[in-house]
């Protein structure tokens, strides 16, 4: 015997409260709804008129929708976004062992009716619980095998003075699992205020008992569940998102580097500014650290890109450098190391990054520097104006080409000195309104005249990055760092 399956209608009222018109109320569709039909006539059979036929005998009595669970055959094809509805309707999804029992007619606030389904079971109303459905109401007193539920659980526990009660909420804890997007209202029996309390605590919107049931209560306490679980939703999401934020913000703040300086008489300060929006880290990375002979090795480096997938990979890097650093690598041997992590920690072929690196001698009066197609360091001594490094005796960037060199270049410090180490969102940034860069030479103009008006350390940085971003008009673009380290009375 065939099961007739669920079906949705418009809210309608008791026959009492009904219009005084010919036809009852459940044979009237509501504005905008079609009313259900028993059955599709043979192609030239004639149609039954309005208020004549199946559809206006007794409206509990069940019928058989043989277009689906939903009234509008349309509706399947183009669900609704949830909490949207169709046509501007509420839609009631009702849970109960009597699908066919009769709802209060509602209106939503604004003259449109609202739409009720109605289903037997969990199993039914999985059917019918699509994004456009905004409330479900579950009739806890009325689903379907709960007294044959608490008669098994008795037998099955002889010793009932001991044995634990069963859980009549189990219903809605299912309903809850199965519509986590929806507002949940609670239908009790009469005068049973606690057990609709405790649906609440357990996360329904309301509760409602029958004695309540009528047009006005039920409509109003639909608008405001749905309202509320679209505020608590709202305010999930918020929460998430914050908590996210700060998660995000730790992850990247331990991500940057902590430089390794103890025991060396070099100051060191960095500055660091991603050109992601609401982001700390960008792929730029740059990290300074003392073996124990007492050298000095700096490095700065920047990943192609400067989205999350070039910062994780800049990490890597940066982490790999260090280890190998401390392993004892140094010039060709160490990035020809890092070629081949960056070869196999790449998304694709077409990513490379550009690095320098400088290892500063226990004495600190010289140099040996390594450039893989990376900007030249700015070096200034003690009486004399700031000038870039030499940087013919570079190689490629890490990436490009499999069996690249990079040679070691010897550099002269002095007994006091500055060397500025930096990425090309440095010099990158444009120069008013035009197109023109500010370029490597205007980087150390710009320097130069901070450093001959007494800046040092980390006020020179500060200067000097505030200066490149209003000379850009605004933000940078691309990300920025930019590393210094000082020797001598050069510090102010």
């Amino acid at each position: 015997m065939s099961v007739p399956g669920p079906r949705e209608r418009t809210a309608v009222l008791p026959p009492a409260a009904g219009p005084a018109t010919g036809a009852p109320a459940s044979a009237r569709p509501a504005q905008g709804d079609a009313a259900p039909e028993p059955a599709r006539p043979a192609q030239g059979a004639a149609r039954p008129q309005s208020g004549t036929g199946p559809a206006d005998t007794d409206p509990t009595a069940p019928l058989t929708d043989p277009v689906g669970p939903l009234s509008d055959p349309d509706d399947a094809l183009h669900p609704a976004a949830a909490g949207t509805g169709n046509h501007g309707q509420l839609t009631l999804l009702v849970i109960g062992e009597d699908p066919t029992s009769s709802v209060p007619e509602m209106s939503d606030g604004q003259g449109h009716k609202v739409r009720v389904r109605t289903a037997r079971n969990l199993t039914e109303a999985q059917r019918l619980l699509t994004d456009d459905v905004h409330c479900v109401l579950l009739d806890l007193a009325a689903m379907p095998g709960r007294e044959a539920r608490e008669s098994e659980d008795r037998e099955s526990r002889p010793d009932t003075g001991a044995a634990e009660a069963p859980d009549e909420l189990e219903p809605l804890r299912a309903v809850l699992r199965l519509a986590p997007r929806h507002a949940v209202l609670a239908l009790t029996a009469e005068a049973d205020a606690e057990r609709g309390a405790e649906a609440v605590r357990v996360g329904a919107q309301d509760y409602l008992s029958r004695e309540q049931l009528d047009g006005t209560v039920l409509s109003r306490v639909v608008r405001y569940a749905v309202e509320r679980k679209r505020a608590d939703l709202a305010q999930r999401q918020l929460t998430e998102s914050r908590l996210r934020a700060q998660e995000n913000a730790r992850l990247e703040r331990g991500l940057l580097p902590t430089p390794l300086l103890d025991g060396s008489d070099l100051r060191f300060a960095a500055r660091y500014r991603p050109g992601r929006s609401r982001a700390l880290l960008g792929g730029d990375f740059y990290d300074t650290v003392r073996t124990p002979d007492g050298t000095v090795h700096a490095m700065i480096g920047d990943v192609c890109g400067h989205g999350p997938d070039e910062a994780a990979l800049g990490v890597e890097l940066r982490i790999a450098w260090r280890a190998l650093t401390f392993a004892g690598l140094c010039g060709d041997e160490l990035l020809s190391t890092l070629q081949r992590v960056l070869e196999n920690e790449r998304d694709n072929d077409e990513i490379f990054a550009t690095l320098c690196t400088v290892d500063i001698a226990p004495d600190g009066r010289n140099a040996g520097v390594c450039m893989a197609g990376h900007p030249a360091p700015l070096l200034a001594r003690a009486g004399r104006p700031p000038r870039l490094l030499p940087f013919e005796s570079g190689g490629p960037a890490l990436g490009l080409l499999p069996r690249a060199r990079w040679p070691r270049h010897q550099v002269t410090l002095g007994g006091a000195w500055s060397l500025l180490m930096y990425t090309d969102g440095m010099i990158e940034g444009r120069v008013g309104d035009g197109n023109q860069r500010l370029g490597q030479d205007g980087m150390v103009e710009l320097v130069a005249a901070r450093m001959a008006a007494g800046l040092r350390g980390e006020a020179l940085l500060d200067a000097a990055v505030k200066e490149v971003r209003d000379l850009n008009g605004g933000e940078l673009t691309d990300d920025l760092a930019v590393l210094l380290l000082d020797r001598g009375n050069t510090w102010g």
